[in-house]
């Protein structure tokens, strides 16, 4: 129960503890649910589950309570916390740091988010759900930019409608030889065809909406662009997981029928994303736009290889999952130093601060690298063979999907040279704190590792992905 009860106890410790020690308060609580997690991590056995926490018998609502995990929740908790890690580093200077109020809120979101992803109870991952999704917005809402108040209001509308939706479904499912809402029994609840594709449609609207799904994702750029730096990178790269995740382990095994319908719909648009993103990436000046939408676009391919619902689609999905959250952290921290450096987003005010800093010049320029997914990165693996189950579903959407290759090496070199090459643009540039060299260099090493290593993670997640398609495929058995 640690991996729950950490972000807890340490979130609501935070607003108690003194501003002046908040940034060393929450880099230690990070650091300690981090090697929580590694310790399970490196002591798991594949092809097992544990159990956390159950309740002896559900209550009258059918809520079991079931908490514990498998290969696929494990490396979601492990990658939850590493975030949460690699955002405190790297927030550790700015004024939110000291904040008591940040803190909480910043490590109550760590509770939700991990809790959502050990949550093998239907009704407690939706409870989970909306207790991270608390925490954020009340982060943007309080930290973000100052007039933004419509920005807040949309995202807020938009999370809560997509939530309804998930609840919904959720009641449906009590309505088809319902027992309790623990994950075994909602596997065996058997939906009438002509009510799959209705129940999904509550799933994938929540899901859609928070990851975001093209034509879903009008309140992502601006969220991004007007929230502080930690608050982008935690929506970017954890927040959005919990509903990459959700479409894996929650929304198709319990609805295999309503695959069918869905299937073509979502990776249709999961490839118009794809394109859409990268080509307005290719045109945005505002830097935080540049990489909200160049995200949008890497998740239309991530979606849409959990969609085709194969061994290897949905392997290169988790793995690709876990590329794009280092990636993200290491493009919007670049993003805020330029911010900070010129006072300004806009790529066109810009220039020569590879000059003038040259230690962040060498390290946005392997960041770029990694997201360009050179060989020997986890991206390079990740977008191969997610490209290729592209292929192999239809020729046409591979060859559509494909053309993020050429399109990310666009706008992301297009922001490097815009920003880093040329006559410098501005007088003194401070160079990298030690801090953000250490963020850096670990998201280097893990997309490295992974890269050249991918085994260690794709043999921890594979039964959990195998036991999962023998139950789309054959609904009639039970699963973790």
């Amino acid at each position: 129960m640690e991996l729950v009860l950490l972000p807890l106890y340490f979130g609501l410790v935070a607003f108690i503890v003194s501003p002046k020690f908040g940034r060393y308060f929450i880099l230690t609580a990070s650091l300690t649910s981090l090697g929580a997690g590694l310790a399970r991590l490196f002591s798991y056995q594949p092809d097992t589950y544990q159990t956390l926490f159950s309740l002896s018998k559900t209550n009258a609502l059918g809520f079991s309570m079931e908490i514990g995990y498998d290969g696929l929740s494990l490396v979601m908790v492990g990658l939850s916390n590493l975030v949460f890690f690699l955002v405190a580093l790297a927030n550790l200077s700015k004024e939110e740091s000291r904040s008591s109020l940040f803190n909480g809120l910043f490590l109550l979101m760590q509770f939700g988010l991990n809790g959502l992803f050990l949550a093998q109870d239907g009704l407690l991952f939706y409870v989970f759900w909306e207790l991270a999704l608390i925490p954020i917005f009340l982060i943007l809402y309080w930290f973000g930019a100052n007039d933004t108040q419509k920005t807040w209001f949309k995202f807020f509308l938009y999370t809560l409608f997509g939530s309804l939706g998930m609840l919904f479904s959720l009641i449906a499912l009590t309505q088809f030889g319902f027992v309790s809402f623990a994950y075994g029994h909602l596997l065996q609840v058997v939906i009438p065809t002509h009510y799959a594709c209705w129940i999904m449609s509550g799933f994938l609207l929540a899901f859609a909406i928070k990851i975001p799904i093209f034509p879903f994702h009008s309140w992502q750029a601006n969220t991004y662009d007007a929230a502080p730096m930690a608050g982008t990178m935690l929506l970017s790269a954890i927040m959005l997981k919990m509903a990459l995740f959700g479409l894996i382990k929650w929304m198709i095994p319990l609805n295999p029928v309503g695959l069918s319908f869905w299937q073509l719909p979502v990776i249709i648009l999961g490839v118009v994303g794809i394109l859409y993103g990268a080509l307005i990436a290719t045109r945005e000046n505002n830097i935080k736009k540049v990489f909200a939408f160049a995200s949008l676009s890497h998740l239309g391919l991530i979606v849409a290889g959990i969609m085709i619902f194969t061994q290897e689609s949905l392997t290169a999905s988790v793995v690709q999952m876990v590329n794009h959250s280092l990636i993200a952290i290491g493009l919007f921290l670049a993003a805020n130093r330029l911010e900070v450096g010129f006072g300004s987003k806009e790529l066109s005010t810009m220039g020569g601060i590879a000059k003038l800093a040259p230690t962040f010049g060498v390290w946005f320029g392997i960041i770029t690298l990694i997201a360009l997914s050179v060989p020997l990165t986890a991206g390079f693996l990740g977008e191969f063979l997610l490209i290729k189950s592209v292929f192999q579903f239809n020729l046409w959407l591979g060859v559509l999907s494909s053309l993020t290759l050429v399109l990310g090496a666009v706008y992301m070199l297009r922001s490097y040279q815009m920003s880093m090459m040329g006559a410098p643009a501005i007088g003194t540039f401070e160079d990298l704190p030690l801090n953000e060299i250490l963020v850096y260099f670990i998201i280097t090493a893990l997309t490295l590792f992974i890269g050249l290593f991918p085994e260690f993670l794709i043999q921890i997640i594979k039964p959990s992905i195998e036991q999962i398609i023998l139950h789309t495929q054959n609904p009639a058995l039970t699963i973790r």
